[in-house]
């Protein structure tokens, strides 16, 4: 191996081996009474974030499709000790509802201090079938509703030196078989992110902004599109949440979960192995 192949592969195994055994100083009374819109909010890992957020003490506003399940989320958010609790129903494949729930929150809360991006829309775990439609619907649902929600919540969230935290996953970081249009939205979100977190920093705005990286997480919706297909271990939804809020906190600029993935994303990058990538799939 060349010298520079060797630096390359070293540095990746000491990301790698940080990611997996860093132990970070969050300090869950700092989120006491922060005020959080956390879309998403009403199944897997968006309901556990409300429950964690609730136990924390933060002034929270929910938003899903569906009403009835947010209501119930609401309810027992607070018999964990969230100190406000809001609920909006909302299909984010509707242009028009962003702008509508960011105004609702800052309307509720008197201001936002966390964005917390995380809902999507239904997921294909297929085979490219030609349906350029669909990823059209996914593109609205997955990556241009959030970009119309971070717009909308900018001038909240730079008055209160705020933060984004956007819920992403590994196949906006390396391509895997059955999930081109997903994956698509993912990359759109790593690509638009990342780049607005440059223009807030030339700026001098003071608002974070943090990619959520996931692997399969062990969400009802996620292991029955997967099942009989992958051949990888799915992680704790409640872990996930708690690590994403973690990383909202403390302002990170990434954050991987499970935190190994960090490695196999970079590993990924510099060796491609496209057959032992596939390997994992059925």
């Amino acid at each position: 191996m060349k010298p520079i192949g060797k630096v390359l592969c070293a540095t990746a195994f000491v990301i790698g081996f940080l990611a997996v055994f860093w132990k970070d100083s969050f300090k869950p009374e700092r989120l006491s009474g922060a005020r959080v819109l956390l879309t998403g909010a009403s199944a897997g890992i968006g309901e556990q974030m409300a429950y964690h957020y609730a136990r924390f003490g933060a002034e929270i506003v929910l938003t899903a499709r569906r009403e009835a399940v947010l209501q119930e989320v609401m309810e027992k958010c607070l018999t964990l000790g969230a100190k406000k609790i809001f609920y909006i129903p909302a299909d984010m494949s509707n242009p028009l509802e962003p702008e509508k729930v960011v105004q609702f929150a800052v309307q509720k809360l008197g201001g936002l201090d966390y964005l917390v991006l995380n809902h999507i829309g239904m997921t294909r775990f297929q085979m490219w079938d030609g349906d350029v439609e669909y990823t059209r619907w996914l593109m609205q649902v997955n990556f241009f509703s959030y970009v119309a929600l971070a717009t909308a919540a900018l001038p909240t969230l730079e008055k209160n030196q705020g933060s984004l935290v956007v819920v992403s996953s590994l196949t906006g970081k390396i391509p895997t078989p059955f999930t081109t249009s997903y994956s698509a939205t993912k990359f759109a979100l790593d690509g638009f992110f990342s780049s607005l977190r440059h223009e807030l920093s030339m700026q001098k705005k003071n608002i974070s902004v943090t990619l959520c990286i996931l692997g399969l997480i062990d969400t009802k919706s996620a292991l029955e599109s997967t099942r009989g297909k992958v051949s990888l271990p799915a992680s704790p939804a409640s872990d996930a949440a708690l690590a994403i809020i973690q990383a909202g906190a403390m302002r990170m600029r990434e954050v991987f979960y499970p935190g190994w993935l960090h490695l196999v994303c970079c590993l990924g990058v510099l060796f491609p192995c496209d057959p032992f990538l596939q390997s994992f799939y059925s």
